[in-house]
């Protein structure tokens, strides 16, 4: 036996009239109780109308782009059996209904968002034209509405404009990745110039290891708060032990100052445990790490790439020497595996051959600090009441104040002066 009802707008509040924007439902669909229907909107917001039962759409009696109001007739449902209407063709109660119009909007915005809700452009993702259960669904998926473009009538939002985001968020394409992020943080996006118009321009493709490295500082720059503390240190006693080195051997393998460097971080990770570790996913764990695995920013024709060198700890000065060689060449030749670069425990990024006196290098998450190498070069020092000539090297520790505070940076790269000054201590 069917039971035939009718669904009428219910309380509209204060308004005369809405529009209809939507229908959400054909003749033959078969719907659950609260399912969503049609959708109205007022010049201030728009709201879904639920179905009060379970059953199948009879007759669809309203037109998009009708203007309608409380008591208006939207469509026929055939209930089901085991619904226990009260009467035939009494429409939903008042007080049911109005858990979905207009007045309890704000419920739906202010539910608990999948990403922090500081990360949320707030005002963007209340003024997004977009229906209630587009903007519950975006909430779910972490979605910012401020950044969505709408696809529908009159540029409305739906759930496709917002998976669509999602997926080009995560593929980081053309310039989502950066702008989506902005929009995220509140930050309007960067504009679309047409730089011609100035003069003659070309256009150079980003190789896949500039697109790629891009895209994981971007991450590591705003995602992990950093601090960069310097120092010089002097190495004149160093660079004088390793041309001896060179000058007595018969076949001597280059042993540049980065293996030096090398060892020398990892005494420092064996004296400060805390910068051999991760930060685990949750936020509240510390995973210390008992290897040493020093990863090494290498400049390649196509981009930069940071192989690992394992077990620096088990491996002497000129073993490492000619490591490091080997890699250099994997590197140019692009042959180095996508295992070559995983695994590290710390990063030193040196531009020493290249030049300048310091710079701010970026954390290599997971790891939790790196280090930045510039160009040595002779300075006057002051010493026993007089002013001498010394190789000094400057350095540059950047590190995630969330696992790291300032004076235990201090504490590691002033442990790194005194071995590297010091090359006995490396020895030990």
């Amino acid at each position: 036996m069917s039971n035939i009802i009718e669904v009428n707008v219910p309380d509209i509040g204060d308004f005369d009239e809405v529009e209809v924007i939507e229908i959400l439902v054909a003749v033959g669909d078969t719907v659950e109780v609260e399912d969503s229907l049609v959708t109205l909107e007022s010049d201030k917001a728009s709201m879904e109308i639920p179905s009060p039962v379970a059953g199948t759409v009879v007759d669809v009696k309203i037109e998009m782009g009708l203007m309608a109001k409380e008591g208006t007739l939207i469509l026929l449902l055939d209930a089901k059996a085991e619904e226990k209407l009260p009467e035939v063709v009494e429409p939903p109660k008042v007080e049911e209904k109005k858990e979905t119009p207009l007045s309890t909007r704000p419920k739906v915005n202010t539910q608990p968002p999948v990403i922090p809700k500081s990360m949320v452009n707030e005002s963007g993702f209340k003024k997004a034209y977009a229906s209630p259960s587009v903007r519950k669904f975006a909430r779910e998926l972490g979605a910012d509405l401020s950044g969505v473009s709408g696809s529908a009538n009159k540029g409305r939002i739906t759930k496709e404009d917002v998976k669509a985001f999602i997926k080009q968020t995560m593929q980081g394409q053309a310039s989502g990745a950066s702008n989506n992020l902005g929009n995220a943080l509140g930050v309007a996006p960067m504009p679309d110039i047409d730089f011609s118009k100035f003069g003659n321009v070309e256009t150079a493709k980003l190789s896949k290891i500039n697109k790629i490295t891009g895209q994981v500082l971007h991450r590591n720059w705003v995602t992990i708060p950093h601090v960069t503390q310097f120092d010089d240190v002097d190495i004149t006693d160093m660079e004088a032990f390793r041309k001896s080195m060179a000058a007595e051997r018969h076949n001597p393998i280059k042993v540049t100052p980065l293996v030096f460097i090398m060892k020398a971080v990892v005494s420092a990770l064996k004296a400060f445990p805390r910068f051999n570790s991760s930060l685990a996913s949750s936020g509240e764990e510390l995973i210390l790490k008992n290897y040493f695995h020093i990863g090494v920013a290498m400049d390649t024709p196509d981009g930069l790439v940071v192989p690992v060198i394992r077990d620096v700890d088990q491996k002497g000065i000129v073993e490492l020497g000619e490591e490091l060689r080997e890699t250099s060449v994997k590197a140019r030749e692009k042959k180095l595996k996508p295992a070559d670069m995983q695994g590290g425990c710390f990063t030193i990024s040196s531009l020493g051959g290249i030049g300048g006196t310091s710079f701010t290098p970026i954390v290599n998450a997971p790891e939790v600090a790196i280090l930045g190498v510039s160009r040595s070069s002779m300075k006057p020092v002051y010493q026993d009441g007089e002013f001498v000539p010394r190789l000094m090297l400057p350095l540059s520790l950047s590190y995630d104040h969330r696992v790291i505070d300032g004076a235990d940076g201090a504490r590691f790269i002033t442990y790194l002066n005194q071995v590297l000054s010091d090359i006995r201590k490396l020895l030990m």
